[in-house]
């Protein structure tokens, strides 16, 4: 469980360093974005950045390839989620420009369906029709406070579900334009019953991760939650979050099933949370994604702002649960990675080295090889 060694470093960005993306069709492709403005293109087999592309003057705080064609690529800027072709070369005039987010974006993510969703500081979330090149529909009155981050559910083609620094995690029918299903994470309700070291920190939502198409036959139908006290939960959307279901009657149980094949148990189903009790985070949880090398979904990965990154392995979990022998959580802490700054954004290359990107909060970008 100790960490790797020294990572390898990727420089191209002027000031910190915000997100990334790596491609699936071109294994060791990275995309990052910065606040200098620029989004900057790294291939793992070369050793300096391929291509700097100066989007404008503010500052880039996600970006997203568009869904069965990488060479489109997504980025926003401040309020403005701008389009470009990186075949192109180097003359970067936006094929496309969306301006329709009042408040600053957060994130931005596409769908299979060619709907973007970007998330915003006013709570709101826009869903733009990127084959229409228009706004399809303004999702609000969900969030009371900044929208932090939003995902397609890609086996319901017509939700999304978003969070909040409310502490909310919300889901949509974007057809509709409102909101189904609401759960506080901040609620008494809502809370660990083992987060008490950590009960002065807001169950604030970060980060959302939902797991692909092909990742759903072994993970099920999940999403994976970065919070605010520290914690990563991992929740059934079926149970927990369907519409049909009342607020009250989401009791999260430390350690439980999250995936169930017998729809009569849906209601019996909890939550696994993983906190500073399992060896997880201390502070703040900034990121969490699936791993997208090996076994795809094998991994939660998380970074934090206590300057650390963990592996939990959820095969393990599952397996167990399965096989109905007794889970110990402890035993789901795969690896540890000692940061030396907070973590803005990581992402996972579907390579067997060199697969973990991590951006800090410096402009240098870091490189690990995690199995």
């Amino acid at each position: 469980m100790s960490s790797p060694t020294e990572p390898r470093r990727l420089r191209g960005h002027r000031a910190t360093a915000t997100c990334c993306i790596a491609s699936r069709a071109r294994p060791g492709l990275v995309a990052t974005s910065g606040e200098d403005g620029c989004v900057c293109w790294f291939d793992m087999r070369c050793k300096d950045v391929q291509l700097v592309m100066e989007i404008g003057k503010e500052a880039s705080s996600s970006l997203c390839f568009k869904p069965g064609n990488e060479e489109i690529i997504y980025v926003s800027c401040g309020k403005e989620v701008k389009c470009f072709d990186v075949r192109l070369g180097t003359s970067w005039t936006p094929l496309e420009c969306y301006d329709y987010n009042k408040e600053e974006i957060n994130q931005i993510v596409c769908s299979s369906k060619s709907f973007l969703a970007a998330a915003d500081d006013g709570g709101e979330i826009k869903i733009i029709d990127i084959r229409q090149q228009c706004l399809y529909k303004t999702l609000r009155n969900g969030h009371s406070s900044i929208c932090s981050s939003v995902q397609f559910l890609p086996w319901k083609p017509w939700e999304v579900i978003t969070g909040g620094l409310d502490s909310k995690l919300v889901m949509w029918d974007f057809s509709k334009g409102r909101p189904f299903k609401v759960v506080d994470l901040g609620s008494s309700e809502m809370k660990s019953g083992n987060s008490t070291g950590q009960c002065f920190n807001p169950a604030f939502v970060h980060s959302i991760a939902i797991p692909d198409v092909d990742m759903v036959d072994k993970l099920g139908k999940i999403c994976v939650v970065a919070r605010g006290d520290g914690g990563v939960d991992v929740m059934n959307i079926e149970s927990e979050l369907s519409g049909n279901r009342t607020k009250s009657s989401v009791k999260p149980r430390k350690g439980s099933h999250f995936r169930s094949n017998d729809a009569e148990n849906t209601d019996t189903r909890g939550r696994l949370h993983l906190d500073y009790t399992l060896g997880g985070h201390t502070a703040a949880v900034s990121c969490v994604e699936f791993s997208m090398f090996g076994e795809l979904g094998k991994f939660i990965i998380s970074g934090g702002n206590d300057k650390t990154i963990k592996l939990w392995n959820l095969f393990k979990h599952i397996d167990l649960d399965q096989s109905g022998s007794q889970s110990d959580l402890r035993d789901l802490l795969h690896l540890n990675i000692d940061l030396t700054r907070k973590v803005n954004w990581l992402c996972t290359n579907p390579a067997v080295t060199e697969n973990l990107i991590v951006c800090d909060t410096t402009k240098v970008v870091k490189v690990y090889s995690v199995s």
